[in-house]
């Protein structure tokens, strides 16, 4: 391999390595030891990468990959912790999984712990903390979620027993503890803060100038699309002026693509690998959502430029009043609900519950009390393949290019070309 083939090779390898990251922020050997692998490979690169390009902390150890994210930006739609059958967290389950962390650190006796005990020790830390904690099957069962995400992480592996059968039956499970993960399950350790606030923010070290690059890139490589107006005046100005560097850098470190328009901006993946929520995808909720966008899109008159109100601010998008929405819906429920899962067909406003907030996660939508204000971007799901005319015969910017056509997707993005 010539030594110009060997350095593409490495490019690409590290890119892999960043979106195994991006995708599962901890890796251990047991659970994705090739992505560990090529991720302790580049290292040194990687551990230079990621705090320069998103301000993200990289923790490699033999035996496991941390990266440190930072907490969302507040326009970003939420992302909860799971359960394993897909359901987010309930408070309760978060509670559990602070105080099963808390348990371990406790528990510094060797790197085995009885399930057993480390219960007594979460009953002991709740009833010390005046959270009540009884031994119900629905408590219990929160307790098994937390601890459940804690074998996911690859902070605990059991070793004798399972906790499910703990869960139901109080059977005993011996489990093994990755005590150097742990400490690393936290952005930052608890001795640093005062308040929970304190916990989600970490001060990075950049200077004025670095500050909004870094977090513009933040944006578009965690959020399914950034809206224009969810960008500060810095942020805008870097977008609109180093456009080809962002999109170079977005390219190398990540393999993603930029596109800017007027409405908003979008780092997409061409492989459709590096998303937690695919759309299109399968399933009623993502086929209903497609379906109903393109019926609000047809039956609404938005046309270019159309505009609505969401929180006192005027802002693109095209608003759909609540009374369209739901018949949208029940229409749709009408014609298709043969092949709908039986709880969404025989419950057309949980469907329209389940499908909003999915539009809601990829930033499609937001609701108001007047409607769903769908965004622009919505306009690349219409059936009909679309092409967008330049408007000048200006050489192409990088971000800029003929709309694609993405796995999937019929027809893509006909934003308004950014100025």
């Amino acid at each position: 391999m010539t030594p110009h083939g060997t350095a593409e090779h490495d490019a690409a390898e590290r890119r892999e390595a960043a979106r195994a990251l991006l995708s599962h922020p901890v890796l251990t050997r047991a659970r994705r030891g090739e992505e560990l692998a090529l991720v302790r490979r580049h290292a040194a690169a990687l551990k230079k990468m990621f705090p320069a390009v998103l301000g993200y902390p990289l923790v490699v150890e033999a035996s496991f990959a941390r990266l440190v994210k930072d907490a969302p930006s507040a326009d970003a739609p939420p992302r909860p912790a799971q359960r394993r059958g897909g359901q987010p967290f309930a408070p309760r389950t978060y509670a559990y999984l602070a105080l099963v962390c808390a348990g371990l650190l406790e528990t510094t006796s060797g790197d085995q712990v009885l399930l057993g005990s480390l219960v007594g020790q979460v009953r002991a830390d709740a009833a010390g903390a005046g959270i009540t904690m009884d031994d119900s099957l629905s408590d219990r069962r929160h307790l098994v979620q937390a601890i459940a995400l804690l074998l996911d992480w690859g902070v605990l592996t059991e070793t004798d027993g399972s906790v499910t059968a703990w869960g139901d039956r109080q059977e005993e499970a011996l489990l093994d503890v990755n005590r150097t993960l742990l400490t690393h399950v936290l952005a930052r350790p608890l001795r640093e803060v005062a308040t929970a606030e304190e916990l989600l923010v970490r001060g990075t070290g950049d200077t004025p100038a670095e500050q909004p690059r870094r977090t513009l890139r933040r944006k578009l490589v965690e959020n399914p699309l950034v809206r224009r107006e969810d960008l500060t005046d810095a942020e805008q100005h870097v977008l609109s002026r180093e456009r080809a560097e962002l999109s170079r850098t977005l390219a190398e470190s990540f393999g993603l693509t930029l596109e800017v328009r007027q409405e908003g901006a979008l780092a997409y993946d061409v492989d459709g690998e590096l998303t937690d929520v695919a759309f299109p995808g399968q399933g009623t909720v993502a086929h209903v959502a497609l379906l109903l966008v393109n019926a609000l899109v047809d039956d609404l008159d938005g046309g270019p430029g159309a505009a609505a109100e969401v929180d006192g601010t005027v802002v693109p998008g095209l608003l759909a009043p609540w009374a369209a929405v739901s018949d949208a819906v029940q229409l749709l429920v009408e014609q298709y609900g043969a092949t709908f899962a039986e709880a969404f067909a025989s419950d057309p406003e949980y469907l329209q519950a389940e499908v909003v907030a999915r539009l809601e996660d990829l930033s499609l939508a937001r609701r108001t009390p007047a409607g769903l204000v769908l965004h622009p971007a919505c306009a690349r799901y219409q059936p009909e393949p679309q092409r967008v005319a330049r408007r000048s015969p200006a050489p192409p910017v990088a971000g800029e290019t003929d709309v694609p056509v993405l796995p999937g997707q019929q027809s893509l993005f006909p934003f308004q070309e950014d100025a």
